[in-house]
C-alpha cells in the first residue's frame, strides 16, 4: 500500500474518532461559596497573620488565587451579576441594595445560574443568603431555578434569633424553600448552613452532578443590638487581638473557615472532591474601620464596602479544582477577572455551548483560569450609580474614578489592620503553615496530591499587595461636581490608589471617560421603589414574607399607608442615606 494511501486512512480514522469537545466531559460538581462582606485582608493567603484561615488557605495555595478580580461595591449588585452574568447597570440592581420592604427584585425575565445549570441536569441547590428580591414567590430562589433553598431572603439577619431589624420594623427571616424554618431560631448561622450543606452532599445521587451554592452570613454585620457575634468559646481563641470588635470578627470568620473545611471534608468522604470545583469569593470589599459596625480590614487597599475604592471593589477569591485545572498550584493570576464572569464560566464548565446563552456582559474566564491563558477581558465596569452620581471603571491597567461612594469622605481612607507585624505566639508564620497543613481541606488536598502544599511562601508573597506608607489624611478624594474631578490611577504601579495621575495622562483619560459614556449609554433606569409599609412584619406573624402574594391585612388601608410613604421617601432619593452609618454616630439601624 502506498504512503498516500496510508495517509488518507489516518485521515480518516482521525476524522471519525470522537473528539473531545466541552459538551463531552464529564460535568464536575460545582460549589460556590460566597463570603459576605470579607475584607481584602481577612484571609491568610493575603498576607496577613493576625486571623488564621487554614481551610480556606490550603485550597487557595493548591488552587489559583485570583488577585486581580473585582466584584460590586455592596451585596444585592454582587449576586445579581453571579446569578445573571450581567453587569447591575442592566438590570436596574446599580444602585443601593433590595431590602427587606422593597417591592421588587431581580427582574424575572432573566434566566438565572441555576436555570441554566438545570438544563445541564445539574441538581441545584442553594444555601444561605439570596438578597434578590422577596416581595412575591416568584424571586424566591427556589423559584428561580434552585431545586431547594435553606436559609434568609434579605440582606442580614441576627446570627442566633434570625430576625432582621429595619427602623421600627422588625421580623424573622429563615426558610426552607418557601416555608418559615422555626427550628432553625437560636442555633448559630454558620453552622446550620454548614450543617445543611454536609446534609446535601451526603444524600447527594453522584450520576447527576451538583451546583451548590453557600452563600454563608458571616462576615456581614448582624441587627445593631449586637453586630458581631461568635461562639464564646471562638472568641476566646483571639485573646491576643486588642480591638474587642475584631476579636469578635476573627471568631466569626473562623467559624465560617471551619464550614470550609467540612465542606470539602463531606466531598472527600463521598468520593466527590476528585469531580468538584470549588470557588470561593466575597461579594464585596470589607466593612473596615467601623463601618456598618463591622472590623473588616481591606488593607493596604483605600476605601470600604460601598464604594469604588479598590478596598471596596477588589474581591478576595480562589478556584480549586486540580482535576480540571491545568496551572500549579498556588498560581496568581493576575489577569483581570469580573463577577459577572461566573455565569459563562460555570455553564461552559458544567458542559453548555455558549451560543446557548443571551448576550452577556460576563465572558467566559475558564482557559485563563484553567490553563492560564490571556483572559477575553479587556475592560470592565466597577459602577455606575446614577444616584450619587458616581462612576469607575477598568481599562487594562488604567482606573477611572468619579465620587466613590454615596458617603461622607472619612470613608476614603485607608483602614487596618495591617496584620503583617504581629509578635503574638499563634501568628507565627511556621505554626500558621503547619496549620494549612493539618487542617481538613489541607489534608484533604495533601492526600491528593501531596506536593501540592510546598509552595505556600512563594504563593503568600506574590498574592500580597505592597504600597508606600499611606497618609493619615489623603490628599485627594476624587468627588465633585462634574467629571473635571475625575482621578485616573495605573493600578499595578498603584494598587493602594496614592496617586491621581489624571493631569499627566490626559489621553488615557479621555479614553476611560470616553468609555464610561459608552457604558452609561446602555445602562437602564434603576428599580429603585419606595419601601412598601405593607411589608411591615407585625401584619405577617413577625415574619418577613412574600407580602404581595397577599391581600391587605384587614383593616389596613394600604393605599394610604403607601402614599405617605412615597410621599416621605422619593425614588430617587439614596436609601443608603436613610440607613446609614457614620462614624460619628452609632448603628441605630442595621447597614444593609
Amino acid at each position: 500500500m502506498s504512503w498516500f494511501k496510508y495517509f488518507s486512512i489516518f485521515l480518516l480514522l482521525v476524522f471519525l474518532l470522537p473528539h473531545e469537545t466541552n459538551a463531552s466531559k464529564s460535568p464536575p460538581n460545582i460549589v460556590f461559596i460566597v463570603a459576605d462582606d470579607l475584607g481584602w485582608n481577612d484571609v491568610g493567603f493575603h498576607g496577613s497573620r493576625e486571623i488564621p484561615t487554614p481551610n480556606i488557605d490550603a485550597l487557595a495555595y493548591s488552587g489559583v488565587i485570583l488577585n486581580n478580580y473585582y466584584v460590586q461595591p455592596i451585596c444585592t449588585p454582587s449576586r445579581s451579576a453571579i446569578m445573571s452574568g450581567l453587569n447591575p447597570i442592566h438590570t436596574g440592581l446599580q444602585h443601593d441594595v433590595i431590602y427587606a420592604p422593597s417591592p421588587y427584585g431581580l427582574p424575572l425575565n432573566l434566566t438565572l445560574l441555576p436555570e441554566w445549570l438545570s438544563r445541564l441536569n445539574y441538581r441545584t441547590e442553594a444555601v444561605g443568603k439570596w438578597h434578590l428580591g422577596l416581595c412575591n414567590h416568584s424571586y424566591a430562589p427556589s423559584n428561580r431555578g434552585f431545586d431547594h433553598h435553606y436559609g434568609y431572603w434579605t440582606g442580614h439577619i441576627d446570627y442566633y434569633d434570625h430576625s432582621v431589624i429595619l427602623g421600627h420594623m422588625w421580623g424573622y427571616d429563615f426558610r426552607r424553600d418557601m416555608n418559615v424554618a422555626r427550628d432553625a431560631y437560636g442555633i448559630y448561622a454558620t453552622d446550620l448552613f454548614t450543617t445543611e450543606a454536609l446534609s446535601i452532599i451526603s444524600v447527594h445521587n453522584t450520576s447527576r452532578p451538583l451546583f451548590l451554592y453557600l452563600a454563608h452570613l458571616a462576615v456581614h454585620s448582624g441587627n445593631p443590638y449586637s453586630p458581631l457575634q461568635a461562639p464564646q468559646d471562638y472568641v476566646n481563641k483571639f485573646l491576643y487581638i486588642k480591638d474587642e470588635r475584631r476579636r469578635k470578627f476573627a471568631a466569626m470568620l473562623t467559624k465560617l473557615d471551619d464550614s470550609v473545611g467540612a465542606v470539602v471534608t463531606a466531598l472527600r468522604e463521598r468520593n466527590m472532591l476528585d469531580d468538584s470545583i470549588i470557588v470561593f469569593t466575597t461579594d464585596n470589599g470589607g466593612p473596615a474601620g467601623g463601618f456598618n459596625d463591622n472590623a473588616a480590614s481591606n488593607w493596604p487597599l483605600r476605601g470600604v464596602k460601598a464604594s469604588m475604592w479598590e478596598g471596596g471593589v477588589r474581591g478576595s477569591a480562589f478556584v480549586w479544582g486540580p482535576n480540571f485545572v491545568s496551572q500549579p498550584p498556588g498560581t496568581v493570576s493576575d489577569q483581570l477577572y469580573a463577577i459577572e464572569d461566573w455565569l459563562p464560566t460555570l455553564h461552559y464548565i458544567a458542559g453548555g455551548e455558549a451560543g446557548q446563552l443571551p448576550p452577556l456582559d460576563g465572558v467566559n474566564i475558564w482557559p485563563s483560569l484553567s490553563s492560564g491563558a490571556p483572559s477575553p477581558r479587556q475592560h470592565l465596569l466597577h459602577s455606575i450609580d446614577p444616584v450619587f452620581d458616581g462612576a469607575a471603571v477598568r481599562s487594562g491597567d488604567w482606573k477611572l474614578l468619579f465620587n466613590p461612594s454615596g458617603y461622607e469622605t472619612y470613608w476614603d481612607r485607608w483602614f487596618g489592620p495591617s496584620g503583617r507585624n504581629e509578635t503574638a505566639p499563634e501568628t507565627d508564620l511556621s505554626l500558621l503553615i503547619r496549620k494549612i497543613r493539618e487542617s481538613p481541606a489541607g489534608v484533604a488536598v495533601l492526600q491528593k496530591n501531596p506536593d501540592a502544599l510546598d509552595n505556600i511562601t512563594r504563593s503568600r508573597n506574590a498574592a500580597m499587595v505592597n504600597c508606600t506608607a499611606t497618609p493619615d489624611e489623603p490628599s485627594f478624594v476624587c468627588r465633585g461636581a462634574n467629571l473635571s474631578s475625575a482621578c485616573l490611577f495605573h493600578i499595578p504601579s498603584d494598587p493602594c490608589e496614592q496617586n491621581n495621575v489624571a493631569s499627566e495622562n490626559t489621553d488615557v483619560l479621555n479614553v476611560l471617560l470616553q468609555l464610561t459614556s459608552q457604558y452609561n449609554s446602555t445602562a437602564v433606569p434603576i428599580l429603585n421603589a419606595p419601601l412598601d409599609p405593607i411589608a411591615n412584619p407585625k401584619y405577617w406573624n413577625y415574619n418577613w414574607n412574600n407580602w404581595l402574594d397577599f391581600p391587605p391585612p384587614p383593616g389596613v388601608n394600604a393605599s394610604q399607608l403607601r402614599l405617605e410613604a412615597q410621599e416621605s421617601m422619593g425614588l430617587n432619593e439614596n436609601l443608603f442615606d436613610v440607613f446609614r452609618f457614620t462614624r460619628k454616630s452609632s448603628a441605630v439601624i442595621s447597614a444593609p
